[in-house]
């Protein structure tokens, strides 16, 4: 362990810094905290705020004494690993927690009074909503598998999960096992979950809080909301209805009679589309009070659910492209419905298309129980663009070009030159005019 290395970091989800061990409940319930979220680091012997490193005296006496505290005091029993650093002419006790496969951790003889998990640099106390999910990922179990045990099958709206596979292949009974929207128990079918969250006939009843709320905020706070609308529609048809609301929110454009110019987004469609799936497919809808909620300001875009990065997961590891599944069920259905393609890689393609725009990269927290990304629709560098699309760019006039003229100069097919203005007029480099889409001589401008 690189203590200098270590010493370079601010305090996180996975990272405190203490100067003693005067008392030692803080360091206890950061030893519970990391066990049951991502794990971490505890350094004894460095002041939190200013990093200065101290030291410990006898610090072989401390490391008994900190070992004997989380044998004694912590359940289940947790072993992490203790080490003694030397850092100049003193020592900092080290010491390691990995995340357990045993969560929930507590202390004392109370789950309820003693669960602690890590959000951001503090700890804090788990409700019974969460601890029910510790207990769950500990057995690998998904909230959205559980059976409804009071309902049978007839809840499940077959007719409405049908005409959302209706465009993919054709949806059999056999399949709402398959899917995993009904499961048996006790010797009976009965829906799961996520069959309620996706295509329950009464599924608001059950859960009132799976739906999504959408804002638009004049200025950059919450204080003025001119716009606003609650998209209480089944799960899969929320994305693009929230889809369409931010769109008409951040994208301009004009329309003469017969000549029409495109939309000019503000941020790329593909950042928005995967903060919005994967914010209705990772919600945890165990939590009462508060649906997904999309806010849309004059400098940036939120979109945030309820529920923490599942367990075992950091802020960090987002942009590397790791992921966890929360909700198998709503995963393996929008994969189904081609609402997601590969897991783990929805984040690497929203810094894509953001780098793509100029944009600064996405930035993901969490804030309270619930996990926000922010889109900002400042750009910091120019667009990326290469040089095939220097060269559409260049050929560009006052006057308009088609797109026969241009695939002529730089050498490619009318279909594949179509594509590419497509996406350039999508970020705002050129500009389409016509009657519409498929009108044959449409022209491109400088925009």
């Amino acid at each position: 362990m690189n203590i200098v290395e270590i010493l370079r970091q601010p305090e996180g989800k996975t990272l405190e810094f203490k100067r003693e061990l005067s008392s030692p409940n803080p360091i206890l319930r950061s030893v519970v905290a990391f066990a049951n979220t991502a794990g971490g680091t505890i350094l004894i012997g460095v002041e939190d705020k200013t990093r200065h490193v101290r030291g410990v005296n006898d610090p072989l006496a401390l490391e008994e004494k900190v070992a004997n505290l989380i044998c004694d005091t912590i359940s289940p029993r947790l072993l992490p690993d203790i080490e003694i650093l030397r850092y100049r002419s003193s020592h900092v006790l080290a010491v390691r927690v990995h995340p357990s496969p045993n969560r929930p951790h507590h202390l004392g003889s109370e789950p309820e009074n003693g669960t602690y998990v890590r959000v951001g640099s503090t700890n804090r106390r788990a409700d019974a909503d969460l601890i029910a999910e510790l207990r769950r990922y500990s057995l690998r179990h998904s909230f959205d598998e559980g059976p409804m045990l009071n309902l049978d099958s007839e809840a499940l709206d077959f007719r409405a999960a049908s005409e959302s596979f209706a465009e993919f292949r054709k949806l059999t009974e056999r399949d709402l096992d398959v899917l995993g929207l009904r499961t048996v128990y006790q010797g009976r079918k009965v829906p799961t979950v996520g069959g309620i969250l996706l295509y329950g006939r009464e599924r608001l009843t059950h859960f009132p809080d799976a739906w999504v709320q959408a804002g638009r905020f004049m200025g950059t706070d919450r204080a003025r909301i001119v716009d606003q609308a609650e998209l209480r529609m089944p799960l899969a048809e929320t994305i693009p209805a929230a889809l369409d609301f931010v769109e008409r929110h951040l994208a301009s454009g004009v329309e003469f009679d017969r000549v029409h110019r495109q939309p000019q987004w503000k941020l790329p469609p593909v950042a928005v589309r995967e903060a919005l799936v994967n914010a209705v497919a990772h919600a945890d809808y165990s939590q009462r009070g508060a649906p997904v909620r999309v806010a849309v300001f004059n400098d940036r875009l939120e979109v945030e659910n309820p529920g923490l990065l599942p367990f075992g997961l950091t802020l960090e590891d987002l942009p590397r492209g790791v992921s966890k599944l929360r909700n198998r069920v709503i995963g393996r259905v929008f994969h189904e419905i081609r609402l997601v393609e590969h897991w783990g890689s929805g984040a690497q393609r929203m810094i894509a298309a953001c780098r793509e725009f100029g944009l600064p990269w996405p930035v993901w927290e969490e804030v309270g129980q619930r996990l926000r990304v922010t889109l900002r629709t400042q750009q910091v560098v120019e667009p990326e663009i290469d040089a095939t699309d220097q060269a559409i760019l260049g050929e560009l006039d006052a006057n308009g070009s088609q797109t026969r003229e241009i695939a002529l100069v730089i050498g490619l097919s009318p279909r594949a030159t179509r594509a590419r203005l497509a996406k350039l007029v999508k970020r705002g480099l050129a500009v389409e005019i016509g009657s519409g889409p498929q009108d044959p001589k449409r022209k491109y401008f400088p925009a």
